[in-house]
């Protein structure tokens, strides 16, 4: 079992940065996926980054103003937020599987955290 608390959300203005931070209380192994997910009201949860053995990934819709980054020794995984727009407004999720999770598949990762809401206003 793997326990798995967000926290850092918030509201910001547009362009603005937040980052959002996820404590794993089990050790992050290099067999392990750690992952982002958001949902917001009214729309279906969209993945926005993971990282796996050493490889990250993201989707378009945030690439080049996400980066996300872990931490094994201390078993955090970060999701630094840059140029955020309104369009990002959602509860973000961090997620823990398989490292064949990895590339947002959803469905494979097995343990999810409570959430953290991030709101940007225009």
């Amino acid at each position: 079992q793997v326990q798995l608390v967000e926290s850092g959300g918030g509201s910001v203005q547009a362009g603005g940065s937040l980052r959002l931070s996820c404590a794993a209380f089990k050790y992050i192994s290099s067999s392990t996926c750690m992952g982002w997910f958001r949902q917001a009201p009214g729309k279906e949860r969209e993945g926005v980054a993971d990282i796996g053995g050493g490889t990250t990934y993201y989707a378009d819709s945030v690439k080049g103003r996400f980066t996300i980054s872990q931490d094994n020794a201390k078993n955090m995984v970060y999701l630094q937020m840059n140029s955020l727009k309104p369009e990002d407004t959602a509860m973000y999720y961090c997620a823990a599987g398989p490292i064949w999770a990895c590339h947002l598949r959803g469905n494979v990762y097995n343990y999810w955290g409570q959430g953290t809401q991030v709101t940007v206003s225009s």
